[in-house]
């Protein structure tokens, strides 16, 4: 099925002239309703078996009259609709318009008109929920209790200034600046969630390194666990950046297979290698992928200099442990995070593997606590300054 729809003040007027119901009703004499008919062109020839449903203002999206027609869902029945009502005065909206006459229309306020694309655009279910809270304005009620409970403490500290001729009880009690700390410190508590709320909105980046044939692209596919990279013997056979997301502890990943690092003539490969560490640079994190079966390989020494270089966390990953499984972790001279033991062949130590990107991803971060977090640097950076000036209050106290 698809939709059409319309808001404004003339969405009603302009469905219905293009519309006939079955019943032989108008939707422009009727309350809310859901009519069944057919759309029809200026010739009245049919363009659509529809259904039609009216909301009238402010009972909407918008708080507009709202139409929507509920089209079959192929390519041309919904185009002919939508070209029929551009061409009974419709224009197409804006992107993100009907979101953004929510907010003129104050139906929503900005931390749920916010939360709308993040809903759209959410990769993990733990994003989808914290999106959906927020949109549902479970954001925002705290923030507006915050508001409400600073507010009452600004009356107190005002009154207390300006009537202090008259005979009043005292008005700044141990217990008004008890509530006060406590707000302060809820605030401070909604302000640590805001790294695990951009993690969630916006994910992070892994990029996978090493030399041609150390098996790089066969642990990108056991990650995804998809053939989503070519795999062959031959050394080279990634030249170009494939990129796909994984789900880590309800964060999005993206993670990124590279061109086997090493010094090339070929020109399309070079490009590979340039690509390569550009993916590097990027990264939030390196997967250092070496061989078990050739841990004193020379290239892997010198790879490990220039990864050290980039100041990028790094993660090492012997792979290849089923041709050595006696194999231990080569002594690099790099300074990595965590160590890993893998066979993208057999799969073992994957989950390891798993475990270790998250912990250091995310480190103690738990994105799926279901409180309300923070998922803009703007809301962190307003609730940052507002606590800030209620510990200086504090502190004046």
């Amino acid at each position: 099925m698809g939709i059409v729809r319309l808001s404004g003040p003339r969405a009603i007027e302009c469905a219905s002239a293009a519309f006939r119901s079955s019943s032989g009703k108008d939707p422009r004499e009727i309350g809310r309703r859901v009519f069944y008919g057919h759309i029809l062109d200026a010739g009245d020839g049919v363009l659509d078996e529809v259904l039609l449903h009216v909301m009238r203002a402010p009972h909407s999206y918008t708080r507009e009259d709202v139409v929507e027609i509920n089209c079959h869902g192929g390519a041309a029945p919904v185009n002919a609709v939508l070209e029929e009502m551009l061409h009974r005065g419709a224009r197409l909206a804006r992107p993100g318009e009907f979101t953004q006459r929510a907010f003129l229309n104050g139906r929503i306020d900005l931390v749920q008109a916010e939360a709308v694309i993040d809903r759209i655009r959410a990769r993990t279910r733990a994003g989808l929920r914290a999106a959906g809270e927020a949109a549902g304005g479970v954001l925002s009620k705290r923030i507006y209790a915050f508001r409400e409970r600073l507010a009452n403490v600004l009356a107190h500290v005002e009154a207390a200034v300006d009537f202090t001729d008259q005979d009043l009880p005292e008005l700044l009690t141990d217990e008004l600046f008890d509530g006060l700390r406590q707000c302060h410190e809820e605030m401070e508590t909604l302000i640590e969630t805001s790294e695990a709320g951009r993690l969630l909105r916006e994910g992070v980046t892994v990029a996978i390194a090493g030399r041609p044939n150390v098996g790089k692209s066969s642990l990108f596919n056991a990650l995804l666990r998809d053939a989503r990279a070519i795999v062959t013997p031959d050394a080279g056979t990634t030249r170009d950046r494939i990129e796909e997301y994984i789900t880590l502890r309800g964060v999005p990943v993206k993670l990124v297979d590279t061109a086997g690092l090493r010094t090339v003539d070929d020109e399309a490969e070079k490009m590979g290698v340039a690509l390569a560490w550009a993916s590097l640079r990027a990264a939030a994190l390196i997967l250092f992928v070496v061989d078990a079966s050739e841990t004193d390989a020379p290239a892997d020494k010198e790879l490990a200099e220039e990864l050290a270089a980039l100041e990028t966390p790094v993660l090492l990953a012997v792979n290849k442990i089923d041709l050595a499984p006696d194999a231990a972790a080569p002594a690099l001279g790099l300074d990595t995070a965590a160590q890993c033991m893998v066979s993208a062949t057999t799969g073992a130590g994957i989950g390891d593997l798993e475990d270790a990107l998250g912990s250091l991803l995310l480190g103690g971060l738990d994105v799926s606590a279901a409180e309300p977090m923070l998922t803009r640097l703007h809301q962190k950076d307003s609730l940052r300054r507002a606590a800030d000036c209620v510990a200086r209050l504090l502190a004046d106290t």
